[in-house]
């Protein structure tokens, strides 16, 4: 029989690593540089539970390499997501669980990313009001963030409000984890940390914290922003103030080794019916929405008003018209309209509920396209259809009628 009980020399409990076991096992399912995956873990998940367990009480444990999966950017670059073992991601949020009550008491208001209870809607919603009361945007980038942190002065950060050596002592130790590339090729680290480890979100913020929120807070107090990891907004009451501000960050950042996007980042003329100036930049996107000047209906439904405010960005809108291409290959092995719609309608209602909020026509050209897909299906599957598109597409017009709520674009009103 395991003996579970903690008569080693680090305080961690057993209950711990499985609480930290059952956070992960619905997420995060591909495999590490052992090639297990949380399927395959899970088979012998007690014995190996244990074995994190007993490594990590003793102070023996030593996380296994990371393996490194290059991921194509929208922009045409490539950005390095970092995939740690199920073990190692287990023990990260054991960690993970007993700092992150702490840090969260410290995080700043504006700070909204891989926090409990804040969302990226949050901050979508309170970028808009700003924009609306103050003339002048900061759109910032910094460059490679998580691939250029510096471990000396995140280590400072984290003594500030960690205590414990053990937790100290591991922590060093996923930073320096080196990355294996696809050819197995061993890449040392001395910076950054890795996208797709458990708890470097929550060290990336706390360096932020400290990088940007804090200085914000006590220099320039009256200045508002809002944080999304590293995606970063700053109001500004006029230009020479935006300016002047942003000569200023960047000079923080580059005396915390970090470098703005030089191409990325934006001074933005947030230009509404009562902002008249001719300026070349009047938009900018944060997270996935493009903020610009658009036309609103008045307060009483009389007329409209130029205003500035998201909506889903052209990018992803180009893409998810795209994915929906990879999605009709899948239709052909489904075989009927209900069967499609219970295969799509959660990620439908995804697109719904995350690009939706702030303006939910923008997302109408993705689903005309779906519903022409649809059609295509019936055209190519069924022989009743197979000379004439516009019969297939009158009878999903017809079942539009008959049966609204079939498919979650529907429902909301993005018919045939």
């Amino acid at each position: 029989m395991i003996n579970k009980r903690n008569t080693k020399s680090q305080p961690v409990e057993y209950r711990q690593v499985h609480r930290a076991y059952q956070s992960l096992k619905n997420n995060g399912k591909a495999a590490g540089v052992d090639g297990l995956s949380m399927e395959d873990f899970e088979k012998d998940k007690e014995k190996l539970l244990y074995k994190i367990w007993n490594r990590m009480t003793s102070g023996s444990y030593f996380p296994p390499p990371i393996r490194a999966v290059d991921i194509s950017k929208k922009d045409g670059g490539v950005r390095t997501l970092g995939i740690p073992t199920v073990s190692d991601r287990i023990a990260q949020m054991v960690v993970k669980h007993a700092i992150e009550p702490r840090l969260e008491k410290i995080f700043h208001e504006d700070s909204y990313s891989y926090r409990p209870k804040r969302s990226a809607h949050d901050a979508l919603k309170v970028t808009r009001e700003r924009c609306i009361n103050y003339d002048w945007v900061i759109d910032l980038d910094i460059k490679g963030f998580f691939d250029n942190i510096n471990h000396e002065l995140l280590e400072k950060c984290l003594t500030k409000h960690i205590e414990e050596k053990w937790i100290l002592l591991y922590i060093n130790r996923w930073l320096k984890a080196p990355f294996v590339n696809k050819t197995g090729k061993i890449i040392p680290r001395n910076k950054g940390a890795s996208q797709g480890g458990v708890i470097s979100p929550l060290l990336a913020n706390l360096f932020l914290h400290y990088v940007f929120d804090e200085w914000m807070s006590k220099y320039y107090a009256d200045i508002k922003f809002e944080r999304y990891a590293d995606d970063i907004i700053v109001h500004c009451r006029s230009k020479k103030q935006g300016q002047f501000l942003l000569s200023k960050i960047n000079k923080r950042l580059n005396d915390c080794f970090l470098s703005l996007h030089p191409d990325k980042t934006k001074l933005i003329y947030c230009k509404d019916y009562k902002r008249k100036d001719d300026e070349d930049n009047v938009s900018f996107t944060f997270l996935s929405h493009t903020f610009k000047p658009r036309k609103y209906q008045s307060k009483y439904g009389k007329g409209f008003f130029l205003g500035f405010g998201p909506a889903l960005s052209m990018k992803v809108q180009k893409a998810k018209i795209l994915e929906l291409k990879t999605l009709y290959q899948e239709f052909f092995s489904i075989g009927s309209l209900k069967g499609i719609a219970l295969h799509i309608n959660a990620k439908i209602r995804g697109w719904i509920n995350y690009y939706g909020r702030a303006h939910l026509w923008a997302l109408k050209p993705i689903f005309n396209a779906l519903n022409f897909r649809l059609a295509k299906w019936l055209k190519r599957s069924h022989k009743r259809f197979k000379y004439s598109l516009g019969y297939a597409f009158k009878y999903l017009k017809k079942l539009c009628r008959f049966y609204p709520d079939l498919f979650a674009h529907w429902e909301r009103g993005f018919t045939v």
